[in-house]
């Protein structure tokens, strides 16, 4: 038996496999190919152009929603709620100055005076109701709540203590009605204060979200024109004709939406726009000078209560009647107020009531003035008279400010709603519209390029 003459060198080793071809790796291969024919150039504009013409509208569809959103947030939610805050602020206040009223008028307390205590506390406490279970606001907004809804019953708690010891004609009950306002201005008010700057802030929000330019749906609508331009010019380059029916509808159907969009946004952002500057901002400053109206009075009133009990412990102003300085500095404030009120006004229903308000806070002035002169001079019984007296005394005074900036509340609220309705009422059906004629323009460039491609055929 013979064998094979060997040469000492081994057999080289076999070649290795090809990896396998993924689908993704096949498709490629496939976009490649067809990229190098006519008409597999003009199926991958054409899905391209479908593509584009859909995220447009899909973009500009989910812009539209969260702009729409946030306006509904601005009338129906936000600005409600804003607006309950400040009479949660003001029904305390209110209350606090009422319970001073009362407790000046002696053992027998006026029934409407009695009245209008028992309204304030319990619009504030239903007011509190609602806001804790509308409100989804920051933490701090929920914490407030808390914060009212625990004092509330503690202060409401010293005032009848206030009026049962002031019926009985014990001097004990004046020390009460003033822990009864320590409580509330040390507790209640700025609890409520801070509540109704958290709504406001939140109010700003909701109005900077819904007045945002949508500029994703701005560009990638450029980006669709431009790529439909594009197509339509090469078109016309390689066949001389000037007008393909398809992506000219596709082209008509984008800038259609992108019209609608552009001035859809524009009239509502200009509604938004007249909605807060001509409606709640005044509305927050004829808030603040209601608020400031109360406080002088509650002030003007415990002068009278307290007779020099509580002074002024430093400053510039030590060892003067505390709450006679606080009434001072309430009413620069107030005269303030009515300034920016008359300022943000903007017509003669809004003027008017401020007009008349700023008059009638003058005549409140003069007659505060006599008051403290009065009771200066040791005729407290004039004094008194001045202040809560059925004729022309300061409480008259208070009334008709107060019932003249409700007044104005009333208009300018009216004046933020019909604004803030016609703003979110400008987006009606855009986003829908949106859809509709995107799918269309996307039907419109896929038909367009398959007119094209049946020449090949």
């Amino acid at each position: 038996m013979s064998y094979p003459p060997t040469t000492g060198r081994a057999a080289p080793p076999p070649a290795p496999a090809a990896p396998p071809r993924t689908a993704w790796r096949e498709g490629v291969d496939r976009a490649r190919a067809a990229a190098t024919t006519e008409p597999g150039r003009l199926r991958i504009i054409g899905a391209v152009l479908a593509v584009l013409v859909v995220a447009f509208g899909a973009v500009t569809a989910w812009q539209v929603t969260d702009r729409q959103s946030a306006a509904d947030a601005v009338a129906g939610r936000s600005q409600p709620l804003s607006a309950d805050a400040a009479r949660i602020y003001r029904s305390l206040a209110d209350a606090d100055t009422t319970a001073a009223s009362g407790f000046l008028a002696g053992k027998e307390e006026p029934a409407e005076v009695r009245k209008r205590y028992e309204k304030d506390i319990s619009t504030a406490s239903q007011l509190l109701v609602r806001a804790a279970a509308t409100t989804d606001g920051a933490a701090s907004a929920r914490e407030e709540i808390r914060t009212i809804n625990r004092l509330l019953p503690v202060y409401t708690g010293l005032v009848e203590s206030a009026r049962a010891n002031n019926r009985q004609g014990l001097p004990l009950g004046g020390a009460y009605l003033r822990y009864a306002n320590d409580t509330m201005r040390g507790g209640l008010l700025p609890a409520a204060g801070r509540l109704y700057e958290a709504e406001t802030a939140r109010l700003g929000e909701d109005y900077g979200d819904a007045k945002a330019w949508p500029w994703a749906a701005l560009g990638t609508g450029v980006l669709a024109l431009g790529a439909l331009g594009w197509a339509q010019r090469r078109n016309y380059r390689r066949t001389n004709r000037v007008f393909n029916h398809g992506l000219l509808a596709a082209t008509a159907a984008a800038t259609v939406v992108l019209l609608w969009m552009v001035v859809g946004h524009a009239v509502a952002r200009a509604q938004l726009n007249d909605s807060d500057e001509h409606g709640a901002a005044s509305l927050y400053v004829l808030n603040e000078a209601r608020i400031d109206a109360l406080r002088a009075r509650a002030d003007e009133n415990l002068t009278l209560v307290a007779r020099g009990a509580v002074v002024v412990e430093n400053g510039a102003d030590k060892g003067k009647d505390a709450y006679e300085v606080s009434y001072g500095s309430r009413m620069k404030s107030l005269a303030g107020d009515l300034r920016g009120a008359r300022e943000a006004a903007d017509d003669s229903a809004g003027r008017d009531p401020v007009d008349s308000a700023v008059s009638a806070v003058r005549e409140w002035q003069k007659r505060h003035q006599a008051a403290r002169s009065a009771d200066d001079a040791g005729d407290y019984g004039e004094a008194l008279k001045k202040v809560i007296g059925s004729g022309d005394s300061t409480g008259r005074s208070f009334d008709t400010v107060d019932t003249l900036l409700a007044k104005a509340v009333d208009h300018e609220q009216r004046e933020f709603q019909r604004a803030a309705d016609d703003g979110r009422g400008a987006f009606t059906a855009m986003a829908a519209g949106a859809g509709v004629l995107a799918a269309l323009g996307a039907l419109g460039a896929v038909l367009g390029i398959g007119r094209r491609l049946s020449e090949y055929r």
